[in-house]
């Protein structure tokens, strides 16, 4: 899926919308992409000098990235929300110009919550991990 079609299934806008591409795999994963732009707001003061993605910026990508699982639960009638993050860890620093490759997987669904594993790589070297708590909410 491209940025527009990810848009359909996500509330999220710019400045605050981190997938540039999605793509569910036939193992039942989900790889999606993300270059972190020189003049992403979040890089302004995190740290002069020393431009580094904030960790709940990371959490938030992962998550987004995710998106490509639920496509086909997610029927126009509500949108996916965090409800929990469990077990982040922060392994390397991300960088402006960095492409951020995150690939995500379900691993429980129960009622209107779905729990996924998450992980996000720059190069192929693990920057960072977690679980994460969706809950799909009613958009009105």
């Amino acid at each position: 899926m491209d940025r527009e079609t990810i848009k359909s299934f996500l509330p999220q806008r710019e400045p605050m919308f981190f997938v540039d591409e999605s793509v569910k795999q036939e193992d039942g994963s989900c790889v999606s992409h993300y270059r972190i732009r020189d003049d992403e707001f979040f890089l302004q003061g995190h740290f002069p000098g020393n431009p580094v993605v904030p960790g709940v910026i990371l959490c938030e990508i992962m998550a987004q990235g995710s998106v490509g699982l639920m496509v086909d639960v997610l029927d126009g009638s509500s949108w996916p929300m965090f409800a929990a993050m469990d077990r982040v860890r922060f392994k390397r620093s991300v960088y402006p110009g960095d492409e951020l490759a995150t690939t995500s997987r379900i691993v429980e669904t129960r009622g209107n919550l779905i729990f996924v594993d998450a992980k996000a790589t720059v190069d192929g070297k693990l920057c960072c991990s977690a679980r994460f708590t969706i809950a799909l909410v009613p958009k009105d």
